[in-house]
Parts: structure tokens; sequence; C-alpha cells
């Protein structure tokens, strides 16, 4: 099988209830399955998903996608919330869901969640590092350069999320931020 491209899972990871998910309608798109096919899975494995697995969006959550154009607003479409699966959910998908190809997916996607994982932590100890190195700086001189004033304050605004952004999953280039 050939691989997902990173990007192509990326793009497909929301942030709900601050949890990294995915939807249903995704995963059923990267497994090759309907979407139908996939939930009769899961609803068949029930005991295989608990809450912390597994989730309906509310109707506001799915109104907010929609308003972000993540998904589409065409007619017809659903009758029922999307489900969204945590990492250990889908990592249970592989147990529900026999195809090979469903397994290498899957594999795919846990790389995925384990980057972005590490990505994250990552950025948490740099800044933690640049804040270390600011304090030091700031206490041997009283007067601080303001130069050097002005590239922590460019470090920390680099390093710094948003705190009122609307967008949701991971992007994969900052031209898809715009």
């Amino acid at each position: 099988m050939n691989t997902l491209p990173i990007e192509s899972i990326e793009t497909r990871i929301y942030v709900f209830r601050n949890q990294k998910v995915m939807l249903d309608m995704d995963l059923a798109y990267l497994y090759g399955v309907e979407v139908r096919t996939l939930n009769q899975t899961v609803k068949r494995n029930s005991q295989r998903f608990p809450d912390d697995f597994m989730f309906q969006l509310t109707t506001s959550e799915y109104e907010l996608l929609k308003s972000q154009n993540v998904i589409s607003k065409g007619k017809g479409g659903r009758r029922y919330m999307p489900y969204a699966f945590t990492q250990d959910g889908i990592a249970m998908l592989s147990s529900v869901l026999k195809s090979e190809k469903a397994i290498q997916v899957n594999i795919q996607i846990i790389r995925t969640f384990n980057r972005l994982r590490r990505i994250i932590s990552e950025n948490k100890d740099l800044r933690k590092k640049i804040a270390e190195i600011e304090n030091r700086y700031s206490a041997k001189f009283s007067n601080v350069d303001k130069n050097i004033k002005v590239i922590f304050e460019a470090l920390n605004k680099i390093l710094t999320p948003p705190t009122k952004s609307k967008k949701f999953g991971f992007l994969a280039s900052e031209k898809d931020n715009k």
C-alpha cells in the first residue's frame, strides 16, 4: 500500500473538548469505506469504544465546523452528528476493521499523532528555554538593550499560540493558514 502523506492526515485532526480527534467521515475516507459502514462496525463493537475513545459532536460543535468551511454545507448529508475518535479510539478501530488498508492507515495515523505530540512538546521546551535566557539576561543587566528586548518579544510572539483562534486542526503549511 502507498503511504499517505502526513499532511493529508494532519489536516483531518481537530481539537474538540480539549482532545485531538478525527471525525468518522475523514476516517472512512482514509480507510476507503463508507461512513455508514465504519459507524455500523463501531456500533457492533460498542464495548470497545468507551466515551474517552469516541464521542458524538453536539449540534453547536458541528455548526462550528460548517461555519469554518471544514465540511460541506451542501444539500442532503448527514442525519446525525458526526462521531469524533480520539487517538485511543483510532487505535481500537484497527481491531474491528480487519482490512490490510485499515491496518496501514492506522499505523500512519498513530505516527502522525505522535509526531504532533513531539512538536508541541518541543515548542514548550523551547519557549521555556527562551524564558530562562531572557530572565538571566534581564537579571544581569538592569538596562536591557532595546534590541535584545525586541528579539525576546519576537521569539515569545512566535512561540505563543494565538488565544482567540477559531481554526480547527493542524495545518500542513503556513500558506494553509491564510
